[in-house]
């Protein structure tokens, strides 16, 4: 199909190898015969541009483009999230608040706006009956239609219960907030500001019909397509493949208009213990957590009557992907993660030159080299930004990045001293005593002559034999 839409420009597809771009096409092949789906279309993201993509259709001569729209379901809980951290960085909730404070008068007033965000609040997985994706949306008016009689399962903050509708708790957090719908809050605060004019509330030609496959014929039942009322911020949308890379880059690097790249990082990082036996997945706020082979992933799947939609991004690769399926039980949750490990391994990331810092600070530069923890060794490097970064010399240990902070000390971005101050010690002389990271103490020497920068002292007689 061709796109009506002069704005969308995708990129040559020479830019990736031919061997690489064969793989994907087999790749898509074989998901679309074996999992027995209508129509599949995909696409790949490397470095912030889309590079490839590519369908498979049962119906000769009408394969979709990145532009024909599908139904993404819960990836829509992503876009959800990400209009609560916008009003998490404007100042106008914290993520602590109860929703409550925001929200009042629901029965899950109590539960916390992180744990909404990350399914940690407790809440039922489903609305009560009729089942909702299939129901009209005007059949459950109000949030106690939602919610129910119990709305609770479990205690709140002891376990990741994903649910459906503590994100439609979210989305009527965002109106009460903004005084506007969720549907022009999203559309205001992310959708115009990042170019995702094929992102809709409501299907636009071109777009995939729903259907059912039978699973013991290959014969189709075509599915219903509901408005779904006060659940939409949970699976809502319709959007494309040439829209969700957009996304996709945007989550890898964040979008001044929209989030902050430390705010989307925040996103990404594990909000939720993984269950038990589930160590290759977790969750963050608003984002699916994944480990395959060896590959951290973020990104969410998708699925409502007759489509299934994945998007999965590997910052460290580089590159992101996107799978969207008119099925409804086409088994197709990792295959945008195989288009991530296809790219990544045929053409892994060539790392940046290395480039000297901009200038010297001696006065950094004095304080590189050894430290000592006790008699543990670590060395402590300069990064770009006036950032350090110390580590063990040898064997395992707590080792971490820290960013400056403009008063001489440095907070930690990751590891062990995640958020710990780490910041030198200096004798009357100006001369640096020692280095004090969230109160251990880092010595030139292990144990050594300046016993008062030790905590308990150092025995004066020092270090002797057997």
């Amino acid at each position: 199909m061709t796109s009506p839409h002069a704005s969308v420009s995708t990129p040559p597809f020479d830019e990736l190898l031919p061997g690489t771009r064969r793989a994907l096409l087999h790749r898509i092949a074989v998901a679309q015969s074996e999992g027995r789906a209508p129509s599949l279309v995909a696409g790949v993201v490397r470095d912030g541009r889309m590079v490839w993509s590519g369908s498979r259709t049962s119906v000769d001569g009408h394969g979709p483009d990145a532009d024909v729209q599908y139904r993404i379901g819960s990836i829509t809980k992503t876009f959800t999230a990400v209009l609560v951290l916008r009003l998490r960085d404007e100042g106008l909730l914290d993520l602590g608040d109860p929703l409550e404070k925001h929200v009042p008068g629901t029965a899950a007033g109590s539960a916390t706006i992180a744990q909404l965000l990350c399914h940690t609040a407790g809440l039922a997985a489903e609305t009560p009956a009729p089942w909702w994706e299939r129901t009209p949306g005007d059949s459950r008016p109000e949030l106690t239609d939602v919610l129910g009689e119990q709305p609770y399962l479990h205690p709140a903050g002891r376990l990741h219960h994903y649910s459906n509708p503590g994100y439609t708790l979210l989305g009527s957090l965002v109106e009460a907030l903004r005084g506007v719908s969720w549907e022009e809050a999203l559309r205001r605060e992310i959708l115009e500001p990042l170019g995702l004019d094929r992102t809709t509330t409501r299907p636009v030609a071109p777009h995939a019909g729903g259907w059912a496959v039978h699973p013991w014929a290959d014969v189709l039942l075509p599915e219903p397509s509901q408005d779904l009322g006060l659940m939409a911020p949970a699976g809502q949308l319709w959007s494309t493949v040439s829209d969700l890379c957009r996304f996709a880059v945007f989550l890898a690097q964040g979008d001044e208009r929209v989030l902050s790249a430390e705010s989307v990082a925040e996103m990404r990082a594990p909000a939720v213990a993984p269950e038990a036996g589930g160590w290759d997945g977790g969750y963050g706020l608003g984002l699916q957590l994944a480990r395959s082979e060896g590959r951290e992933l973020a990104g969410h799947t998708g699925s409502l009557p007759g489509f299934v939609a994945s998007l999965w991004v590997s910052v460290v690769d580089g590159v992101a992907a996107v799978a969207l399926v008119n099925a409804t039980s086409a088994p197709m949750g990792m295959l945008a993660a195989d288009l991530v490990r296809i790219v990544a391994e045929a053409e892994p990331r060539l790392p940046e030159p290395w480039r000297p810092l901009p200038e010297v600070d001696n006065e950094l530069l004095a304080l590189t080299g050894p430290w000592y923890w006790g008699t543990q060794s670590y060395g402590l490097r300069l990064t770009a930004d006036r950032g350090v970064a110390l580590a063990p010399l040898r064997g395992n240990g707590r080792a971490a990045r820290f960013t400056a902070t403009g008063d001489g000390t440095w907070i930690g971005l990751d590891g062990y001293y995640r958020g710990e101050t780490l910041r030198v010690v200096r004798r009357p002389d100006g001369s640096v005593s020692h280095l004090d990271l969230g109160s251990f103490v880092f010595t030139r020497e292990p144990y050594g002559p300046d016993a008062t920068a030790v905590p308990g002292g150092v025995d004066p007689e020092g270090w002797r034999g057997v």
